[in-house]
């Protein structure tokens, strides 16, 4: 692929909810202009853009794929995001790497979850949006219905329509430009008239178009009021303008069959005139330890600063980096200065990809997109940068995991492979996590769901390590909720010397995770075995007492004892501290704590009712409820031993309409009767 400079590339991110044709209209970009000899299908599993295997066999998305479309003298950098809500690490840093953010409806179903999900991220970022309302093709579509739609969920954002489609379901035959007032049919490229009966309609959206346009700049405004026209370069500029605009927020609106390939050329014409140059592009970024701003223009002449928002780990190629280049150039061969780690990386090898094809570049400009092989210690989320430069670009703001596994290796061979490949799926995925619970000594994997987690472990065994899974544990406490004092002896005498300590010792709650005090007088106990008594307390704090869960929240008070000036030892009093602890405990009505958690879940208003009901079946506490556009939103106070698999419910629920985030609150006492179940389940699994 030959060199293009910053002001002939454009970099678009495609976002959408899951199905809405994202991958279809990529495959009709790439077809339409030569890029590949025929359109793939995702039922015949040949698609470009979807080129790993467990993507194929599932028909959808997993991660963002690179799409370089040649066209006119213009490369534009087609990033095709997963809209499946588990990847949504992916689509954030893509939106980051993107200057203009192409939201794809689909006309029957119109704004879902992914939708909104997506759009939110396009307005933290600050990004221009453009809107195409896809499948003009199908049964049942109203192009009008879900332009309406968007205006009623995003009413603080002006909807444009710039392409009109001609007909609709099987009649949908072509699109009408509000700009020209010509129409392109089918898949053709050519301008031709339009029908008699689109004039009036047309015309009413060239008046839009124009006006917002003018709205954008004051001397096309004045130029406007004077002549009371515009060229199409001034459109053009004048409505790039008003998507930049954070007063404006103007969305231009386009119609496509991605399947059919009808309305591919004006999108692509479109995507070439209505989307900016990257070096308009503000990027927020760290210089030292403040926040600041990379401000526009950019050129190859500034100082690198190029961001990685995507890592690929092969067991055969290696690690392939996805980076942005916001400003200055990168070559091949060239070395430069990962700001994030320190080192000094040699890209041996530069290219860009088209799927899984690899086209091998000399050189990237600014505001180009490029991939780099077998860096040593780069990671998803890095800044290159030249070594008298530090700025480092500021990462997008990551969901914390919601779905979470107990993960082991399956045999002998995958244990000391299993940690290393872990954290390297990690580093390339901001919203996967993996821990050691210390509390439940399970090795835990954390991820956004269900399909999540299935593709990362496909991932790892790829990479040559199987791993078995198993339900997490849930963390619970154990305490106490009253006072309580016990007396233990320890004797054994074996002949010779033998071992003797007495504990008295007195436990109450306390709001600390653990207190221990001595207020033994008179020398019964010298302090050398006080000393033994709290190690010996202190032993059974990780492995608890009625259940076998951590101790907190407890004081213990050694008030007397005795020792013998022969057979007292260390050992002798640890345990008569650790007995006499563990008698007050159970005397002391022991209770078992568990992690409460703050839930906020998004669902369209007529589902409210079905995940109340469902909430109160998991011993939720409903703390409020807003309603937002179409959108309800419930606040709740959850046990987490109730939303272990709540992903997998809460999709059922609602067609995969509703998604929900959750953090820890703190630690509440567990009812009585779920209480006995959880200590006869351990009893159980012990025996």
């Amino acid at each position: 692929m030959k060199e293009y400079q910053t002001e002939n590339i454009r970099n678009v991110a495609l976002v959408g909810h899951q199905g809405c044709g994202k991958t279809s209209l990529v495959e009709a970009l790439l077809y339409s202009t030569g890029a590949s000899t025929r359109m793939g299908n995702i039922s015949e599993k040949n698609m470009i853009s979807d080129w790993d295997d467990e993507e194929r066999e599932r028909g959808l998305s997993l991660s963002t794929s690179l799409a370089p479309v040649e066209f006119n003298d213009v490369k534009i950098n087609v990033l095709d995001t997963p809209g499946f809500t588990d990847f949504q690490g992916e689509l954030r840093n893509s939106i980051l790497a993107a200057d203009s953010v192409v939201v794809v409806v689909d006309a029957v179903s119109g704004v879902e979850v992914g939708t909104e999900l997506a759009w939110e991220y396009a307005r933290a970022s600050e990004q221009p949006i453009i809107v195409v309302i896809n499948k003009m093709d199908r049964e049942n579509v109203d192009f009008d219905a879900a332009l309406e739609q968007l205006r009623l969920q995003f009413d603080d954002y002006k909807f444009i329509p710039v392409m009109l489609p001609i007909g609709a379901e099987s009649d949908f035959k072509g699109v009408a430009n509000a700009l020209t007032q010509k129409a392109y049919y089918e898949a053709g490229a050519d301008r031709a008239d339009l029908p008699a009966d689109y004039a009036d309609d047309v015309e009413a959206a060239h008046m839009e178009l124009l006006e917002a346009a003018a709205e954008a700049d004051d001397e096309l405004l004045e130029k406007y009021f004077e002549e009371e026209t515009l060229s199409f370069d001034e459109i053009r500029e004048g409505l790039r303008k008003a998507s930049r605009s954070p007063e404006l927020k103007t969305v231009p609106v386009f119609a496509t069959s991605a399947t059919k390939n009808i309305g591919t050329i004006p999108l692509l014409e479109a995507l070439m005139h209505y989307t900016s140059s990257p070096a308009e592009r503000r990027v927020k970024v760290t210089r030292g330890d403040e926040a600041a701003l990379l401000t526009p223009p950019h050129s190859d002449a500034d100082p690198l600063v190029a961001y990685v928002f995507k890592t690929i780990n092969d067991r055969y190629v290696g690690t392939l980096n996805y980076f942005r280049v916001f400003s200055g150039t990168i070559s091949s061969d060239g070395r430069n200065l990962n700001a994030n780690s320190g080192a000094m990386e040699r890209f041996n090898s530069l290219f860009v990809m088209r799927g899984k094809e690899q086209l091998p570049v000399a050189k990237l400009h600014a505001g180009d997109i490029g991939v780099v092989a077998k860096l040593s210690a780069t990671k998803t989320g890095d800044t290159f940068v030249d070594t008298d430069t530090e700025v480092r670009v500021t990462a997008p703001e990551f969901p914390a995991p919601l779905y979470m596994l107990a993960v082991r290796p399956r045999a002998q061979a995958d244990s000391a492979k299993m940690g290393p490949t872990l954290s390297n799926l990690c580093d390339a995925d901001p919203t996967l996590r993996w821990r050691q619970d210390g509390d439940t000594r399970q090795t835990v994997l954390e991820g956004m769901g269900q399909i999540h987690l299935d593709v990362m472990l496909k991932r790892a065994e790829s990479l040559g390590v199987n791993i078995d899974t198993d339900m997490p544990k849930v963390p619970y406490r154990e305490t106490i909720t009253a006072d309580a004092e016990s007396s233990y002896t320890h004797k054994k005498q074996t002949g010779g010397a033998g071992q003797y300590g007495r504990v008295d010792l007195k436990v109450e709650p306390t709001p600390e995770a653990f207190e221990f005090e001595s207020s033994v007088f008179g020398g019964a106990i010298s302090q050398q075995f006080v000393a033994s008594t709290e190690k010996g307390i202190r032993a059974v704090l990780p492995d608890g007492v009625i259940a076998g869960f951590p101790v907190e929240r407890v004081k213990v008070n050694v008030f007397d004892g005795k020792e013998h000036p022969v057979d007292s030892k260390d050992i002798a009093f640890q345990i008569a501290g650790r007995e006499a602890f563990r008698a007050a405990f159970r005397k002391a009505k022991p209770v078992l704590l568990e992690p409460i958690m703050d839930v906020r879940i998004t669902v369209p208003e007529t589902m409210m009712g079905d995940i109340m009901s469902d909430l109160n079946t998991r011993r939720g506490r409903v703390q409020g409820m807003d309603t937002i556009g179409i959108k309800s939103i419930v606040t709740a106070e959850v046990p987490l031993a109730e939303m272990l698999r709540y992903g997998n419910d809460l999709r059922s629920m609602t067609g995969g309409r509703g998604i929900y985030a959750m953090d820890f609150n703190r630690y509440d006492r567990v009812p009585t009767h779920v209480q006995e179940d959880i200590i006869k389940a351990v009893e159980a699994e012990s025996n």
